[in-house]
């Protein structure tokens, strides 16, 4: 009863604020809309838990870092995305959150850094035994890219991670530009709501 109670809130506020996610919506019953969620909303689970990962860029050469992703009382995905230094000093943080949008059948992305907002917004979609992903990146900058990021590979304590890159709004692309090989150092979790409801 509570989760269609929440499908029911957010289904209300997406078509209010969009004509066209109005139509999106309207052709699809509460039914429909539930079993997409249900069928969907484990898509991210792998990614769950503590990861320490490498990483290979044709620009930036070899690194490393640190992954956390935790599971949000409602489902949504929160992840810190770290890389680190030797002496384990943080040189670049960014933190995304993951949701399920069930009346466009896929899952939204925002990034967010620090002093820069919520602009580096993504679509994924599952497709077999990956995920695939095209975000933007650093649109705020003065050279904002875009990534096509695939996970493969995935298992219970590993998972790879490559994306090819454009400078150019997507009319070309250098293939493989970055490469993550990541390992659990950590089990997955959830974080408990913030406020919990009064019985």
């Amino acid at each position: 009863m509570r989760r269609t109670r929440s499908f029911c809130c957010a289904l209300f506020l997406f078509s209010a604020s969009s004509p066209l996610a109005a139509q999106t919506a309207a052709s699809k019953t509460p039914e429909q809309l539930e079993a997409a969620y249900a069928q969907h909303r484990a898509d991210f689970d792998y990614l769950l838990g503590d990861w320490e990962f490498t990483a290979v860029s044709q620009e930036n050469g070899e690194f490393r870092g640190l992954w956390s992703a935790v599971r949000l009382a409602d489902g949504q995905i929160l992840d810190e995305f770290r890389v680190v230094g030797d002496a384990g000093e943080t040189f670049y943080l960014t933190t995304t959150i993951r949701s399920y949008n069930a009346p466009l059948d896929r899952w939204e992305l925002i990034g967010m850094e620090q002093g820069n907002g919520l602009q580096d917004f993504g679509t994924a979609r599952r497709d077999g035994d990956e995920m695939h992903i095209e975000q933007r990146f650093g649109v705020s900058s003065a050279a904002p890219t875009v990534r096509r990021i695939r996970y493969y590979a995935i298992g219970a304590d590993r998972f790879s991670w490559t994306s090819d890159l454009s400078r150019d709004n997507g009319r070309t692309w250098v293939s493989d530009e970055l490469r993550i090989e990541a390992r659990r150092i950590g089990a997955p979790r959830s974080l408990d709501p913030l406020a919990a409801p009064r019985e």
